[in-house]
């Protein structure tokens, strides 16, 4: 009898195990397809707000679901070796390198590229094949492509697999619309046009030089950066060398580093962090206003108004500066990082 009692309390404490481990693994699975599903396409080398961005990105682990980082060449930076080199360093510090894929994308333009998209090593067919295969992975909600350099790969995706239209969300961070210029915008005009002629998701993150409306207005200055960032961020595994030299240990000593590099126009040493706003309204919203518009198009660099044009975009503006620096600062110290960390 007492046997008999025995495999039950041992059976029924089996299947209370059970219980609890299916509970835990389906909580999981919901944590996981609660994230924003993202994919990070930069110009990384470019000057110091995409390294922002990645780090912020990576930091924000219970949010995002970083499927992959994409690079491209613009006009700084150097070429596609010298972007991928500095996404890998970013990367390293943030202990992801080798757990999320990082692949090279597009060296020259939407059009120079084009008239070789069927062939298999066209330029940037690494990235763009990987987005494409993003695009297509099983998912409840869009797949957020984050361009925050020029649209080349991002296009290139859409041209060869115009059916990736419909799985995705593309939030790019470039233009002063409605004003002319703006680097991201200009580093290929045609791509831009492409995806606003395209049926597809398409958000632009302004970024307005000078004015407090766009990105240009989220800025930190040299002491600001001395004072928040050193030592901030999880300990990389092995030193890691800086694009100006010397090694790092940690992103926030490496982003020290950046700011006291990078050229300023006044003696605080102010730089926008334009690619990290990007993130930060793909976070959360409210940190911005948005407002939907007739897409538009360039015409030799100005941009001409479609009010009749059926297809809409998002235009984002006005963004929070101090929320959104806030926010940055406290995830640097207390950052989340991607599963299965």
């Amino acid at each position: 009898m007492i046997r008999k009692k025995t495999v039950i309390l041992v059976k029924l404490c089996f299947s209370i195990s059970l219980f609890f481990m299916f509970t835990l693994s389906s909580s999981c699975q919901q944590s996981d397809e609660s994230k924003i599903r993202v994919l990070l396409d930069t110009d990384a080398n470019n000057e110091l707000d995409d390294q922002h961005a990645m780090a912020y990105l990576f930091f924000n682990g219970d949010v995002f679901d970083v499927v992959g980082v994409t690079v491209n060449a613009t006009q700084s930076g150097g070429a596609i070796d010298a972007q991928y080199q500095e996404a890998k360093r970013v990367m390293q510090l943030c202990k992801v390198y080798g757990k999320i894929p990082l692949l090279k994308g597009a060296n020259a333009s939407f059009e120079a590229i084009l008239p070789r998209i069927s062939a298999s090593d066209f330029d940037g067919a690494e990235a763009v094949d990987f987005i494409i295969d993003q695009a297509h992975k099983a998912g409840k909600e869009k797949l957020v492509l984050l361009p925050v350099g020029k649209l080349t790969n991002i296009a290139l995706a859409l041209e060869k697999d115009p059916s990736i239209a419909k799985k995705v969300r593309i939030v790019w961070l470039g233009s002063n619309y409605p004003e002319p210029g703006e680097y991201n915008q200009d580093n290929d005009r045609a791509s831009l046009n492409y995806v606003l002629n395209m049926d597809v998701p398409f958000e632009m993150v302004t970024v307005r030089y000078g004015k407090p409306s766009g990105t240009a207005a989220v800025t930190a200055n040299r002491a600001e950066i001395k004072a928040n960032m050193p030592g901030k961020g999880p300990k990389a595994d092995s030193p890691v060398e800086g694009r100006h030299g010397g090694t790092f240990v940690y992103f926030g000593d490496y982003s020290v580093n950046l700011y006291e590099h990078i050229h300023t126009s006044d003696a605080a040493g102010t730089r926008a962090l334009f690619d990290m706003a990007a993130v930060a309204i793909l976070k959360n919203p409210a940190w911005a206003e948005k407002k939907t518009v007739p897409a538009p198009v360039l015409v030799d660099g100005k941009w001409r108004e479609r009010p009749g044009n059926d297809r809409k975009i998002i235009v984002w503006e006005n963004f929070r500066k101090d929320e959104i620096m806030q926010d940055f600062y406290y995830r640097m110290e207390n950052y989340v990082l991607p599963a299965p960390y």
